[in-house]
């Protein structure tokens, strides 16, 4: 698989963090590396990896994904970096989950999740299509992550076919997250079929419960696990994959 350039949000910890690091190490790794982060208190492991990379020119964002002028910003720094080389890859990881069930849910809770974990993802797309369509028009037909692709990171807890009563109780306490990731699946699918004559691969993916701050210890994939599974599917992904929902496997997961 080789990508040129990719977008990473929430590229400062866990999955994020991951993705920059086992792309970087590829044996023909990305020319640019867009990593962002929120807190600049936070990002000493991204720095080491872009202080260690040889290959590949990490470039360090803070851009917080709810924030519409940090979006246009880093569109700005992307833009003038990649020309019309275009963007590859764009992975929206940025998200959030707090433990809110039904009745104690609050609207504050409900926003805060749908703010960060879909309107995010697509307004961040919006801004960051047209650098996705100059790498698709460099590249021969077909769809693929190596000509230009989204890569959404969602969840199977967002999935309404999959909530049965057989789930574990724990999760529907996470009532924020589970909507927000499902109005996420549906935008991204939405935008899949609105731009399926365009050459940008557009698909969702569940890492699996890892272990990163969000999804704790008890979880039961370490992060580079996790991530070496979804390289390889994504290596793997072709147009008969766009607007899919997929686990780290390749597996699809029913909307």
């Amino acid at each position: 698989m080789e990508v040129e350039n990719i977008f990473v949000s929430g590229a400062n910890r866990g999955i994020g963090l991951e993705f920059v690091r086992q792309f970087v190490q590829l044996s023909k790794p990305p020319r640019f590396v867009f990593a962002t982060y929120r807190d600049i208190n936070s990002i000493k492991a991204l720095e080491n990896i872009r202080d260690g990379s040889k290959g590949t020119q990490v470039v360090l964002i803070q851009m917080d994904v709810g924030n519409s002028e940090d979006i246009e910003r880093a569109q700005k720094v992307v833009q003038e970096t990649v020309g019309d080389e275009g963007l590859t890859l764009l992975i929206n990881n940025a998200g959030v989950a707090e433990y809110q069930g039904f009745p104690e849910i609050t609207e504050e809770d409900m926003l805060f999740h749908y703010s960060v974990n879909t309107l995010g993802p697509v307004m961040l797309l919006k801004a960051l299509f047209s650098l996705l369509q100059k790498s698709a028009s460099r590249k021969a037909s077909g769809m693929s992550v190596s000509k230009a692709a989204v890569l959404n990171l969602s969840s199977s807890l967002g999935s309404i076919s999959e909530m049965t009563e057989e789930n574990p109780k724990e999760w529907l306490k996470v009532m924020g997250y589970r909507t927000s990731k499902a109005a996420l699946n549906m935008a991204m699918r939405v935008v899949a079929l609105t731009v399926k004559d365009q050459g940008v691969l557009v698909v969702n993916m569940c890492p699996g419960w890892v272990k990163t701050d969000m999804g704790t210890e008890s979880a039961d994939l370490e992060a580079s696990e996790s991530i070496s599974a979804m390289m390889k599917t994504l290596s793997q992904l072709d147009e008969s994959h766009h607007g899919a929902f997929l686990d780290r496997n390749g597996k699809t997961i029913h909307f």
